[in-house]
């Protein structure tokens, strides 16, 4: 059975269309997958890739540069992505640049976004890898949610309770708030420490200045003390002649007494002179005076002693003493 030419002119037509049609797939699947134009491998690692599949869409800076080759499972939390990229964007891509991985659209694709760097970084090689930046993820942003919700609902409950007995009565803090009689005395107590705070601020700062102007001021008999220790080794050296003219008029002293009472007791002139008595109250008069000096003497001695600024050179003395007597002893 001869064939028509119009049943041959229907199968060249319909072997042309075929054949336009595979052409055009096989173009359509070769470029999606980067099989007509040079590319070179770039590598980066995810903790989650969100859905990610092998085929899908790289961009950089927004512009389609490649696709995803491979997706490989490292370890339990390691994730690796090889993508195709075109060989010419190689010069534009850093090795500081950052792979993210997005939607494309609300409800589109995920895809591979490679944001460019901010420092200075050479270009990028075969084979390199870049740093990823995981986004959070819807699942991660209701959980935390549900966990802010269920924290808000607990806090809330407890302020209530807080607020309930805080209306009933219970508890300092409504003592406070319900009593103005206390919270009077609170606000008065409040007042008293901070004038009280106030003076003792002040009382400082006037120590201060005292204390100053002793290390300043030379001419003050404190501050010479302090500052001029020419001045203090010269009150140690008139203590120290006072304290040995006390005991030469005690010796004396003791010298007049003991003649005193030879005079009372003796013959010839000396009882001629006991007496006398004009003479005798005269010797008596000057006795008393004199006791009485040596008294008053030995009194400012002692006060001398226990005053702060001389009773450590006094204390130096007896410590000095109680070594000599040491030594003579042994």
């Amino acid at each position: 059975m001869k064939k028509t030419s119009a049943q041959k002119y229907k199968l060249g037509l319909f072997v042309i269309i075929s054949t336009i049609l595979f052409v055009t797939a096989v173009y359509l699947i070769g470029q999606q997958q980067d099989m007509f134009r040079k590319t070179f491998t770039l590598s980066s690692y995810f903790q989650n890739v969100n859905g990610l599949q092998k085929g899908n869409n790289v961009r950089y800076s927004g512009i389609d540069i490649g696709t995803v080759k491979a997706i490989e499972m490292v370890n339990d939390s390691t994730i690796k992505v090889d993508m195709h990229i075109d060989e010419k964007i190689i010069g534009h891509i850093k090795t500081d640049a950052i792979a993210t991985i997005g939607s494309d659209g609300l409800v589109g694709n995920m895809i591979v976004n490679i944001v460019p760097g901010k420092g200075v970084a050479p270009i990028i090689k075969n084979g390199d890898v870049i740093e990823s930046y995981s986004k959070i993820g819807a699942d991660d942003i209701l959980s935390t949610l549900s966990v802010s919700s269920e924290n808000a609902a607990i806090l809330t409950s407890d302020l209530l309770k807080i607020t309930n007995s805080m209306i009933d009565g219970q508890g300092t803090l409504s003592l406070l708030l319900n009593d103005s009689t206390m919270a009077n005395d609170l606000r008065s107590s409040v007042t008293n420490l901070k004038i009280a705070s106030r003076m003792a601020s002040g009382t400082i700062n006037e120590l201060n200045a005292l204390i100053r102007s002793i290390k300043d001021n030379d001419e003050t008999v404190v501050g010479m003390l302090i500052n001029d220790s020419v001045s203090g080794q010269k009150l140690k050296t008139l203590v120290n002649n006072l304290e040995e003219s006390s005991v030469e008029i005690d010796k004396v002293v003791g010298s007049i007494n003991t003649l005193v009472e030879d005079i009372n007791s003796g013959e010839g002139a000396l009882q001629y002179l006991v007496k006398d008595t004009t003479l005798v109250n005269s010797l008596r008069s000057t006795m008393e005076n004199i006791n009485e000096g040596t008294e008053k003497f030995n009194e400012n001695m002692e006060a001398l002693k226990h005053n702060w600024l001389t009773r450590g050179y006094f204390r130096k003395l007896e410590r000095q003493k109680k070594k000599e007597e040491k030594k003579s002893d042994d």
